[in-house]
């Protein structure tokens, strides 16, 4: 099925904001690979490490940037919130909390939100539809920090875990390391966004449709800021010596069926399953902890002849 045969999901409706999370290890190309997915810089390109500081211990930073992008005529507020410093230390524990905890927040200012008796109209919703994991193109598996990262978060955001700088594997090697990172998926039972469906009350095409996807995971990435000269056509692409990487081209990488799936046919699905499900379960879990609380310091004050 080419790119353009792909169809928008329920009723083709599009939303104006959509809000995801990028992260992985430095180098993996996360920025290059926003900065493409925008068409525009988004994300400047950072300066090299300074040697002498190497063996300092980093921390993780959490940068939302907000910005308009057009897509199929129609205008929206991107956010990418950029995650730059992951994976840098030898113990990482403290960055799963940290993106972990700036998920919860943006529930928790909802929750907020919708308690108040008179509410804010221009409330801006922050919550995370999707978080982007890039792995290393090791050609192995999972790494420990993968399997960690993607099973602590997997709860609160739907996850779709990418081959960073695919580029540098043979198609071959490419195959084998898809199908040994789902199956360390299935093995450590890591929840990832695999497009479901249901055959009963989806038409044919649909379920054709996220069959193939679902056949891409991981999909396979690579990123350019640089447009070159192909046949006469300008295109992002990589330049190497035995020839070039054309970034949209869907039998170099899965770039493009990504950004569609992102940015058109699976982005009010990705709204959908956050609002429906995972903010669901948090509110469930949030509230009944604080009724919990309260039966505790009501039982408190009987005791305490407070009553």
């Amino acid at each position: 099925m080419s790119l353009p045969d792909f169809r928008q999901r329920r009723g083709g409706k599009k939303a104006f904001q959509f809000n995801m999370i990028v992260v992985g290890a430095s180098g993996l190309g996360k920025s290059t690979f926003v900065n493409t997915l925008c068409g525009q810089q988004v994300i400047p390109r950072r300066a090299v490490d300074d040697p002498s500081q190497c063996a300092i211990e980093k921390t993780i930073a959490i940068n939302p940037i907000t910005v308009e992008i057009e897509e199929d005529g129609m205008k929206m507020q991107l956010t990418v919130v950029d995650t730059p410093g992951f994976g840098d230390n030898i113990d990482n524990s403290s960055n799963f909390a940290e993106i972990l905890g700036y998920i919860e927040r943006q529930y928790d200012d909802l929750l907020a939100e919708e308690s108040k008796i008179k509410r804010n109209p221009k409330f801006n919703d922050n919550r995370i539809h999707v978080l982007l994991y890039f792995i290393q193109p090791t050609g192995h598996s999972l790494r420990e920090i993968d399997i960690e990262l993607m099973k602590r978060l997997s709860a609160r955001v739907n996850i779709i875990p990418c081959v960073a700088k695919a580029d540098s594997l043979t198609p071959k090697e490419l195959a084998d390391f898809k199908k040994r990172i789902m199956e360390d998926i299935r093995y450590y039972g890591i929840q990832v966004y695999d497009f479901p469906f249901d055959e009963e009350d989806e038409d044919e095409e649909t379920v054709e449709e996220n069959m193939e996807l679902r056949s891409l995971l991981p999909f396979a990435v690579v990123g350019s800021d640089e447009e070159i000269n192909v046949n006469g056509r300008l295109i992002r692409a990589r330049q190497y010596p035995w020839g070039v990487v054309e970034v949209e081209n869907l039998k170099h990488c899965d770039f493009a069926r990504l950004r569609y799936v992102l940015l058109s046919s699976h982005l009010q699905d990705l709204k959908e399953l956050t609002h429906d499900v995972l903010y669901e379960a948090y509110r469930s879990e949030k509230l009944s902890k604080l009724e919990g609380l309260a039966e505790k310091l009501a039982a408190l004050h009987v005791q305490d002849g407070s009553y």
